[in-house]
């Protein structure tokens, strides 16, 4: 068994044709479960993803075991072809849209998982209020969200073939509401520049006015919150406290 990526609550292993993502005890059961359910879930859409072969008890936690994809990571392949960074960012998006174009009425409801997120948050009363509003207001749609779309989460096979990984927090929902996500995954690399122009391009091809993406900022932002990750609150704040944007 190889060891390909340790954090400080799980491991992922492969162990031949199979990938083993093992939690340890901090992980609520429920969670765990959810994420395979999620994969199991968005396999019948046809979309192109790792198989879930296996959910198991282990020794401290839980383990996942799905297909092991052969290849490397989009964003790897980005990094190594700067020349081509349209190119990829043009298929990015596009498999970004067809992820939006699936039906999957079980899976949970982004608004859902949004309220709970901010009544989770540590902002004041008033702002948590703005954003619960803000949140109902927003148009209900039924579409396959991913809740972490980035060039990290495509593997890219020799063959040349895409496979979107990690479906931990998939939803249905807003498909601005995603694209709000990717936006500030980018922001939060520090990679500016690649979020705007990923942004122009989602709405383009989506046939979307940017303002309903911004619609959903300062609520993704509060989401991300909620992680506690050191060194993002400012830029986090800076969403948050923007309720309209022009």
């Amino acid at each position: 068994m190889t060891t390909i990526k340790k954090r400080d609550n799980k491991e992922i292993y492969r162990e031949g044709d199979k990938l083993i993502k093992v939690f340890d005890e901090s992980f609520k059961k429920a969670d765990v479960l959810n994420e395979a359910l999620n994969n199991a879930r968005v396999e019948e859409t046809g979309l192109k993803i790792p198989k879930l072969l296996d959910v198991s008890k282990v020794e401290g936690g839980w383990a996942i075991t799905r297909e092991y994809i052969e290849g490397r990571s989009l964003s790897e392949i980005m990094a190594e072809n700067p020349d081509k960074e349209d190119e990829y960012l043009e298929k990015f998006v596009s498999l970004q849209l067809e992820i939006h174009s699936k039906k999957c009425p079980h899976l949970n409801k982004i608004k859902d998982k949004m309220h709970a997120k901010i009544s989770a948050s540590d902002y004041e009363a008033t702002v948590r209020y703005d954003l619960h509003n803000r949140l109902e207001g927003m148009k209900k749609h039924t579409k396959v969200l991913h809740g972490d779309f980035c060039p990290s989460n495509i593997i890219v096979t020799p063959d040349n073939e895409y496979y979107i990984i990690d479906w931990a927090h998939a939803t249905q929902g807003n498909a601005s509401a995603d694209a709000a996500r990717t936006y500030l995954v980018f922001c939060l690399q520090n990679n500016k520049a690649l979020a705007e122009k990923y942004l122009d391009l989602f709405c383009k091809k989506a046939d979307i006015p940017k303002q309903l993406v911004q619609q959903w900022m300062p609520i993704v932002a509060c989401s991300q919150s909620t992680k506690n990750v050191e060194g993002e609150k400012e830029l986090l704040d800076s969403w948050v406290n923007v309720f309209d944007f022009q």
